[in-house]
């Protein structure tokens, strides 16, 4: 396990996550989740809790440097394809299990947000293995 790569990867991953998530879900994707809610209501924050949201951007970073360290991933295209896997899976595992036990996501909602995770997960995986196989060289 290469601690300089993971800790390098896994802070720029968690800053492109909170990032690409403050574009996507934050500006591009607002309306279109507040339209296609779930039957609940009076889930979402009217303040967010920042703290909570930087650290949930961080282990999201950390899982890719994790996972791109143990798959020796060190390249744009290695990055970029096994992030949307994992990006894909993660979100529409999670999605799905939401969507089974919870009133709180419409399924346009959970469509929409395994899109934005695949291709938010993809667009930092292609930075964090560029950056990953930079690292790997150095050291």
């Amino acid at each position: 396990m290469n601690l300089k790569k993971i800790i390098a990867g896994g802070i720029t991953g968690g800053i492109l996550f909170f990032l690409l998530g403050w574009l996507i879900y934050g500006n591009l994707l607002m309306g279109f989740m507040a339209a296609n809610p779930g039957k609940a209501t009076g889930v979402n924050r009217t303040d967010m809790d920042m703290l909570y949201l930087a650290v949930g951007n961080l282990l999201s970073g950390f899982l890719l440097a994790y996972i791109f360290d143990k798959g020796n991933v060190g390249s744009v295209a290695n990055g970029f394809i096994t992030a949307a896997i994992v990006g894909f899976l993660m979100a529409a595992s999670y999605d799905c299990i939401t969507y089974g036990t919870t009133f709180i996501a419409s399924k346009k909602m959970i469509l929409a947000d395994v899109i934005a995770a695949t291709v938010m997960s993809a667009v930092v995986g292609a930075i964090v293995g560029a950056l990953m196989g930079k690292v790997g060289k150095s050291a």
